[in-house]
């Protein structure tokens, strides 16, 4: 469905962003994964999608706080493939603590990266989409984008504002053959959801199935994770001719939690 597609998405090493580069290389989708973590690690990852799919990956360094190098990766890509077709901002970091403790960098941290890197992944990526008449931008939002909780006033935030960019952005280049819609995901079991579980126990004294339960799931009336695989199937969807008309969405994919 996607071949000769090239696919640009932040925060794809692990977790959501890299379920997202699996599911649209094995549509055929020449891949641009970027994020954290070991270099080793990185590089096994990028030759093992390349070599699953039978497509090309390579691996951008780009700081998602840093504008310059946010750019230079959507145009160094488009220098390598040809172009950027599908575009997906996932990058994100979180913190929590009530608002009048809630430390000024980290602020700053996460609506540059759950926000602003967006901002400016986009920026440099439609004028190619819309030269060539077609394209996918897809946001990671949150169900955060739709309703808040406390003491994530940043993440909150940032998501909020992730909304509009998308419907704001979406209306620009509604008659370009470009379309741009937000996922919306409640708690989506990953390696780092995983991994906050037993500092929770200890935290609350609570056993494993009462942290998933009461904590993690205590919004979700299906008190069920959603999987990275669902998240991705929706984005392949969205990257489809299927769902050339859908745009400017905040499409939820949270067990039910906003619509209480």
């Amino acid at each position: 469905m996607l071949t000769n597609k090239t696919a640009v998405i932040t925060g794809s090493t692990s977790g959501i962003g890299l379920a997202y580069a699996n599911a649209l290389a094995a549509q055929g989708a020449n891949i641009v994964i970027n994020g954290l973590g070991d270099a080793g690690e990185i590089e096994k990852t990028r030759s093992g999608i390349a070599s699953e799919h039978g497509v090309k990956c390579s691996y951008s360094p780009a700081n998602m706080l840093k504008p310059d190098e946010i750019a230079s990766m959507i145009t160094d890509a488009e220098n390598e493939y040809g172009s950027v077709d599908i575009l997906i901002n996932n990058a994100g970091i979180q913190h929590v603590a009530p608002i009048e403790d809630f430390p000024i960098a980290k602020w700053d941290a996460i609506i540059a990266i759950n926000l602003s890197s967006a901002f400016h992944t986009i920026r440099t990526a439609v004028p190619g989409m819309k030269k060539r008449g077609w394209g996918r931008i897809i946001n990671t939002a949150s169900a955060h984008a739709l309703v808040a909780s406390p003491d994530k006033a940043a993440y909150v935030s940032a998501k909020h504002g992730i909304a509009g960019l998308t419907k704001t952005v979406a209306l620009e280049v509604a008659q370009n053959g470009v379309t741009v819609n937000a996922i919306c995901p409640g708690y989506v079991w990953t390696p780092l959801v995983e991994h906050q579980i037993p500092d929770t126990m200890k935290a609350r004294n609570m056993t494993e199935e009462q942290v998933k339960r009461d904590v993690l799931l205590a919004a979700q009336p299906t008190k069920q994770f959603v999987t990275v695989d669902q998240v991705a199937a929706l984005a392949v969807f969205l990257c489809s001719d299927a769902a050339a008309s859908i745009t400017g969405s905040l499409l939820p994919i949270d067990g039910g939690w906003t619509a209480e």
